[in-house]
């Protein structure tokens, strides 16, 4: 990958000198466009990161035009750190990797986009969008299935879904572009549509997840047309790929505003089209605890996010759907299903069930699973199997996860409590815990909770007599009583 040495130097030099005539200047914009000057804005070219000023200025240099664009001048407006960078231009997709040669590549079916990489940062650059419906392929709905038209950047500001996400940064003169009135929106914390709301939907389904999660994260208030269009759309989310909603759901609960992502959802009618079945469940007066559980795990997410530690949406998406895990395990249980195979079927079915609205990657749904498995074991306290269970790959999330039930409501307390001296004992303190809690299964009438995979209560066997070989050839006789 290029080198970013020494570029910020550069380019700042740069900012003195005018730029060749042979480079790309600001086309001329239709009326109503209003340009904001760099004099009249706040951002700085200190605030966008050294590989977006790279792909801006290469493209500039090599006459094409060049805008930041979309989200990142919202929040750059906004006082925020924005979390990437977009790149638009009138230079198509080939020639973008032709500039950029080896740090380059194309991707993308609905729409070709080009990722420019320096070190571990991608810029993702896009093609003016145009407005010529003909190369459009369209579902019998009226979602865009494959898009590949190129246009012009007016036309590209037609195509854009919100008007804060279409201002355009122009790194020939510094500038800001605004086609819609977005500074005035954004002035006024407001999210407003480019156009009109349903046949928007229509086009893209995920605008409305995508409104939801703008409310959410920035505090706007969504422009009546928006929550007027949604209700009669949400079922449009239906046709969205699974694996473009994960996406999408990653964007909203795994980006440290969870807590108002699901308020938003549920606002608007639209925890539904992610999380069926959780939906459902939590309208009922009585799941005081799934409630609080759900919003423990999006607080601790929050809370993580918010301090710059790492999140695992597997350990969110296992908090997240444990409470439809525990309704389809007591149905099966009703039907006489052993605790166990009801346990581990419920699982299947809950994940098959998921997987058919956000698809959640395997290596998540497997780690999911562990977890899940691993809270039956936390009961299983005799011999050498908490001495296997703390060696467990899973065990610190297993542990956290039993110690986020205790918190939402459980009476699982002194469970967790023995858990927690258990992983500070000595090798002496470990053996006496063992034993304390092979008085109390002993005096207690059932186990504590349901067994693991695979562990299912067996009586006890009674030791086969070793046979002398020398006798191998003799009937052996049945004991008394066969």
């Amino acid at each position: 990958m290029v080198s970013l040495k020494n570029f910020i130097a550069a380019q700042l030099a740069e900012d003195a000198v005018p730029p060749p005539a042979s480079v790309a200047q600001t086309p001329s914009l239709p009326a109503g466009a209003q340009v904001i000057a760099r004099e009249k804005h706040n951002i700085s070219r200190r605030q966008i990161s050294d590989a977006a000023l790279q792909v801006l200025n290469g493209l500039h240099r090599a006459g094409y035009q060049a805008y930041l664009v979309g989200g990142s001048v919202r929040d750059l407006l906004l006082g925020r750190e924005p979390k990437d960078f977009d790149v638009c231009t009138d230079a198509r997709p080939e020639e973008v990797r032709k500039l950029f040669r080896r740090n380059a590549r194309l991707i993308g079916r609905r729409f070709i986009l080009a990722h420019v990489q320096f070190g571990r940062e991608i810029i993702e650059v896009a093609t003016f969008r145009g407005g010529d419906s003909d190369g459009q392929t369209v579902s019998a709905s009226g979602r865009i299935l494959a898009d590949n038209v190129y246009g012009t950047l007016e036309e590209d500001a037609q195509r854009r879904d919100f008007t804060a996400n279409a201002l355009y940064y122009n790194i020939a003169d510094r500038s800001i572009i605004d086609f819609w009135g977005a500074w005035a929106d954004i002035e006024a914390q407001r999210l407003r549509m480019i156009g009109e709301a349903a046949q928007r939907f229509h086009e893209d389904p995920v605008r409305m997840l995508r409104a939801a999660r703008f409310a959410a994260k920035l505090g706007f208030q969504l422009d009546p047309a928006i929550e007027s269009a949604i209700p009669a759309c949400r079922e449009l989310l239906r046709e969205v790929p699974p694996a473009r909603l994960y996406e999408e759901t990653g964007k909203l609960f795994l980006a440290g505003f969870a807590q108002q992502s699901l308020a938003a959802l549920q606002r608007y009618g639209l925890f539904a089209a992610l999380f069926p079945q959780l939906a459902e469940l939590l309208e009922r007066a009585e799941e005081g605890i799934a409630r609080e559980l759900i919003q423990l795990s999006l607080r601790n997410t929050d809370a993580r996010v918010a301090a710059g530690k790492s999140v695992h949406p597997a350990f969110l998406f296992a908090a997240m759907l444990w409470p439809v895990l525990v309704a389809e395990q007591e149905r099966l249980m009703q039907e006489d299903k052993p605790e166990v195979v009801a346990m581990q079927q419920a699982a299947s079915a809950v994940l098959e069930e998921n997987r058919g609205q956000i698809a959640i990657p395997r290596r998540f749904t497997l780690t999911i699973r562990e977890i899940w498995d691993l809270q039956a074991r936390f009961h299983r306290r005799g011999g050498r199997r908490p001495y296997a269970l703390l060696a467990h790959a899973r065990f610190r999330a297993a542990f956290d996860f039993l110690q986020l039930r205790c918190e939402a409501g459980a009476d699982l307390g002194a469970l967790a409590q023995w858990w927690q001296q258990f992983q500070d004992a000595d090798s002496e303190g470990r053996k006496e815990l063992i034993e304390a809690a092979r008085q109390e299964d002993r005096d207690s009438e059932s186990p504590l909770g349901p067994l693991p995979a695979g562990e299912a209560k067996r009586g006890k066997r009674r030791r086969r007599r070793r046979r002398n070989p020398k006798q191998a050839s003799e009937p052996v006789a049945a004991p008394e009583g066969e």
